[in-house]
C-alpha cells in the first residue's frame, strides 16, 4: 500500500510537469512564424510515416524541436517510472534536464532517485545545474540542505543551504521546517527554537503556515513525560491562535486547532472551535465525539449525553458513539452509587450495557468493548452467567487472545462454574505464556486462579497460587496473604501457617475489618475463644458496613464461651443481613432455648 501510494503521488506530480511542458512547447509552436513552402507533389496515397521530417507546415524550429524531444523523454520516463525501471527512468529524465536543467521540480525527482541509489555527488550536481538555471528558486536549495544533513552529515552546508531557501522565500514553512530539523538532531534544541521564533516574525495570511509552525513549537517544547511551562504554553497558544484567525471558515485548519487545545488540556479554548466545525460541517461524526469528550472532561455531562444521542440519531450506522455515551452514562452511574443512590444508578448501568450491546451489534470485532461489557455484567450489574455468555462468544471471535479467556475464567468462578473456571484459567495461563508481548499473568491473575481453586476445593493447589501471588508482588500482598490464612483456618489446615499469613497481611493494613476478622477466626481455630472474640468484635466496629460473617463468628466465639444469648442475638443479626444462609438458620434453630426450663441443647456452632 505504501508503495502504490507513493507512486500515485510521483504520477500526480509527473502529471503537472507534464501540463508544463505542453505549455512551454505550445508557447515555442505558437512564436514560430509561418513559412510559405513550395508545395510537393505526390502521386497518390502518401504514406506519412515514411517521411521523416514533419509537414513543412508543422514544422518547429530548433528550440520548439528541442522542446518536443525533452517532452517526448519526459513522457518516456514517467512510463519507465511506473513499470519500476528506475534506472532508465533516470536516464530519460536526464535527457530533460540536458535541455532544461531549470526544472526545479523534475530536477528535485532525479536527486531523489539518484538519492536512492547512493549516488550523492550526481543528485548534488542535478540540483546545482537547476539553481544555476533558476536561482530564485528555493526548492532545490531545500534538497540540498536534507542531502547535507542527513546523508553526507555536513551540518554547515546544509544550515547554510536551507537558510538560503528561507531567504529566497521566507513565507514557505518548509525551510524553517528543514532547519529546524537539523538543528534538533545535532541536539541543538535552543537553535531550533530560534529558527521557530524568527518564522513566527513573518507576515503571513495562510493558515497553513501557522498551523504547521505551531506544530513545530509543540513538537520541541511539549515533552510527553512533563507539562509546559507557562510561558512555553503562552508561546505556542499565540501561533495557533494565528492559524486560527486565518482560517476563515476552512474546516480542517479549525478542527487542528481545537485538537491542539484539547491535546493541551486547554478545554475551554477547543470546545468553541468544535463548535464552529460543526457549524460548517454538521456531519462531521469526529468532531462531534471530540466536542462531546470535551463536554465530558470540563463536567458537563449533560451536554455530553445530548451530543452523543444527537450523534447516534444522525449515524446509527456508527458505533463508536454508542461506545462513547456508555462511558459518560458509566461515570454518572458510579456517581450515583458513590451517593448510595442504588436504585438510579442501576438503571443507569442498564442503559450503559444496552450502548456497549448496541456497539457490538455494529462493530462486534472490537475486543475493549466486549471486556467493558463483561466488567459491567461482574461488577454493578452482578450478572454472571450472562458475562460468561457473552465471554464465551468474544472468546470464539478472537482466537489467540488470552485476556479474553482470562475474563471468561473470572466469568465461570463467579457464575459458581469453579471446575471450568480451573481450566479456563489454565488455558489462559498457556495461552499467555504463547504471548510473549501479554502481560494479564501477574500476581492479580494468580490471585483470582487461587481463590477459583479454591472455591472449586482444590485446596494444594490454591495454597500454590496464591503463593506465587506473593512472591510476584510482595509489597502488595495482603490481600493474597490473608486469603490464603482464612482458607487454612476456615477448613481448620495449618493454623501456625494460616496466623503467619494473617499477621503479615494486618502488618501492611492493621485496620482491615476483613483481616482482623481472619485473625480472630484462626484464634478460634486454636481455642483461643477470648482472644478471637477481642479481635472479631474489634472486626465489626472496624467494618464499614455490617458484614453477616463477622457477626456469625462472632457468634460462634460467644456460643464457646457458654454466652448463648449472646451468641443467638450476633447469629440474628448475622441472618438478617444474610437470609438465604440456610445453614446460619439451621444453625439458630438448634440452639434456640426450649420452650420449658433449662438451657439449650449445646452443639458445635461451626457445623
Amino acid at each position: 500500500m505504501t508503495e502504490r501510494r507513493k507512486r500515485s503521488v510521483s504520477l500526480r506530480r509527473c502529471f503537472f510537469l507534464t501540463l508544463a511542458f505542453l505549455v512551454t512547447a505550445s508557447v515555442v509552436v505558437g512564436r514560430t512564424p509561418k513559412s510559405s513552402p513550395t508545395p510537393t507533389k505526390k502521386t497518390g496515397h502518401q504514406d506519412d510515416s515514411l517521411y521523416s521530417k514533419p509537414a513543412a507546415d508543422l514544422a518547429l524550429r530548433s528550440d520548439g524541436a528541442h522542446k518536443a524531444d525533452a517532452l517526448t523523454h519526459f513522457v518516456e520516463g514517467m512510463s519507465l517510472e511506473e513499470n519500476g525501471e528506475m534506472d532508465r527512468a533516470l536516464e530519460a529524465y536526464r535527457k530533460v534536464l540536458n535541455v532544461d536543467p531549470g526544472q526545479a521540480q523534475l530536477a528535485s525527482r532525479v536527486a531523489a532517485l539518484l538519492i536512492e541509489q547512493d549516488d550523492f555527488p550526481q543528485a548534488i550536481d542535478v540540483l546545482k545545474d537547476a539553481i544555476k538555471a533558476n536561482p530564485k528558486d528555493d526548492a532545490p536549495y531545500q534538497q540540498l540542505s536534507f542531502i547535507y544533513a542527513k546523508y553526507l552529515k555536513k551540518t554547515d552546508q546544509a544550515i547554510d543551504y536551507a537558510n538560503r531557501a528561507i531567504t529566497l522565500n521566507p513565507g514557505d514553512i518548509e525551510g524553517y521546517q528543514r532547519l529546524v530539523e537539523i538543528e534538533v538532531a545535532g541536539g541543538q534544541e535552543k537553535k531550533a527554537l530560534e529558527v521557530l521564533d524568527r518564522a513566527a516574525k513573518i507576515r503571513s495570511n495562510d493558515a497553513n503556515f501557522w498551523m504547521r509552525l505551531g506544530k513545530l513549537y509543540v513538537a520541541i517544547l511539549f515533552k510527553s513525560d512533563s507539562q509546559p511551562k507557562p510561558d512555553e504554553l503562552k508561546r505556542t497558544n499565540e501561533i495557533f491562535k494565528k492559524a486560527a484567525e486565518h482560517a476563515g471558515d476552512d474546516p480542517a485548519v479549525l478542527k487542528d486547532v481545537a485538537d491542539y487545545y484539547a491535546a493541551s488540556q486547554q478545554l475551554k479554548e477547543a470546545i468553541p472551535l468544535y463548535l464552529h466545525v460543526l457549524e460548517l460541517q454538521p456531519d462531521d461524526a469526529n468532531a462531534r465525539e471530540k466536542l462531546a469528550t470535551g463536554f465530558i472532561l470540563t463536567n458537563q455531562r449533560g451536554k455530553a449525553v445530548e451530543m452523543l444521542e444527537q450523534i447516534i440519531k444522525e449515524h446509527p450506522e456508527k458505533y463508536q458513539p454508542y461506545d462513547l455515551l456508555a462511558q459518560v452514562l458509566d461515570d454518572e452511574a458510579r456517581s450515583l452509587q458513590r451517593a448510595r443512590k442504588v436504585d438510579e444508578a442501576k438503571a443507569i448501568f442498564a442503559k450503559v450495557a444496552a450502548n456497549y450491546e448496541q456497539s457490538l451489534l455494529i462493530n462486534p470485532n472490537h475486543v475493549g468493548t466486549y471486556l467493558r461489557l463483561a466488567e459491567l455484567m461482574l461488577g454493578p450489574l452482578k450478572d454472571a452467567d450472562r458475562a460468561v455468555r457473552l465471554l464465551t462468544e468474544a472468546r470464539r471471535r478472537f482466537l489467540g487472545a488470552p485476556e479474553i479467556v482470562y475474563y471468561l475464567a473470572i466469568a465461570q468462578s463467579e457464575a459458581k462454574q469453579t471446575q471450568q473456571a480451573v481450566a479456563t484459567f489454565e488455558e489462559a495461563l498457556h495461552e499467555a505464556q504463547l504471548d510473549q508481548d501479554n502481560d494479564i499473568v501477574n500476581a492479580r491473575f494468580y490471585f483470582n486462579y487461587g481463590a477459583t481453586a479454591e472455591q472449586a476445593g482444590l485446596y494444594e493447589k490454591a495454597a500454590d497460587l496464591l503463593r506465587k501471588s506473593i512472591a510476584l508482588d510482595p509489597a502488595n500482598s495482603a490481600e493474597a496473604c490473608n486469603y490464603l490464612g482464612y482458607m487454612w483456618a476456615d477448613h481448620n489446615m495449618n493454623l501456625d501457617e494460616a496466623e503467619t499469613m494473617i499477621k503479615r497481611a494486618l502488618e501492611m493494613e492493621p485496620n482491615n475489618a476483613s483481616y482482623l476478622d481472619s485473625f480472630g477466626w484462626v484464634e478460634f481455630r486454636k481455642g483461643k475463644f477470648d482472644l478471637a472474640l477481642s479481635n472479631l468484635l474489634n472486626a465489626a466496629k472496624t467494618v464499614d458496613h455490617d458484614d453477616p460473617v463477622i457477626f456469625e463468628h462472632i457468634g460462634d466465639a460467644y456460643f464457646k464461651l457458654n454466652r448463648i444469648s449472646e451468641a443467638l442475638e450476633s447469629w440474628q443479626k448475622a441472618l438478617a443481613l444474610d437470609p438465604k444462609n440456610k445453614n446460619l438458620a439451621n444453625k439458630i434453630e438448634r440452639n434456640k432455648a426450649p420452650l420449658g426450663n433449662g438451657p439449650p441443647t449445646k452443639t458445635n456452632p461451626t457445623e
